[in-house]
């Protein structure tokens, strides 16, 4: 049978994800020994990874080349489409939240408001709940510079600590979303590798369940 084909997000995600396997006892050399390789096999298991950027990580598994997927919540919510969101691995904690300038009032006036971000979707499915218009900017790097060079008005980004916002005299006005890394799987897969990819589920929920045992202890 051919291997059950994992996509990790490259980087923080990739690793916390590996320091899960590793609580799951499985062989993780493989992936600390990487080198340039892009495909790799975990031992004593038919499991394949496959490293990928966040957002391919939802394309291979939408197109089936990948079974299983570990992504972030916020890129599920700006390229959400056809697959299942199957659990919630507790890790890669972070929000999503509109911040501008310190002390300023973002709902003040009636002209239309402009937001900058790299997230387009989540913040004009934000605004529409609220039955507001906004103009966007996309940009690609530091969104912090929009509101301080006047491009403008606040921004939708992601915030850990919100030390970059204070470094930089802006403040969170409202947190949108909660985001964490999830897990997602191919529509086709569930119903054909069931049991295999439930025996799975089932694995990490245990590893999980003991952790926050322990943790309470």
């Amino acid at each position: 049978m051919k291997p059950l084909r994992l996509a990790l997000t490259k980087g923080r995600l990739e690793k916390d994800t590996v320091g899960l396997f590793e609580k799951m006892g499985f062989d993780c050399t493989n992936l600390h020994e990487k080198g340039r390789k892009l495909i790799l096999s975990i031992p004593e298991t038919n499991m394949e990874i496959v490293l990928a950027k966040a957002a391919d990580v939802i394309t291979y598994v939408e197109h089936g080349v990948c079974d299983i997927g570990v992504v972030g919540k916020d890129t599920i919510m700006e390229n959400s489409s056809s697959f299942y969101e199957v659990l919630d691995l507790g890790f890669g904690r972070c929000r999503f939240a509109l911040a501008g300038k310190k002390g300023a009032d973002f709902y003040e006036g009636y002209a239309l408001k402009t937001i900058a971000t790299k997230y387009p979707n989540v913040a004009r499915s934000y605004f529409k709940h609220k039955g507001m218009d906004i103009d966007i900017v996309k940009i690609e790097g530091s969104v912090e510079l929009a509101p301080l060079l006047g491009l403008a008005d606040a921004i939708v980004d992601i915030v850990e600590t919100g030390t970059t916002l204070k470094e930089n005299g802006l403040e969170v006005f409202e947190t949108i979303a909660d985001i964490s890394a999830r897990m997602i799987v191919n529509i086709a897969s569930l119903k054909l590798r069931k049991q295999e990819i439930e025996g799975l589920i089932a694995k990490i929920e245990q590893v999980q369940k003991s952790g926050s045992e322990q943790s309470n202890a």
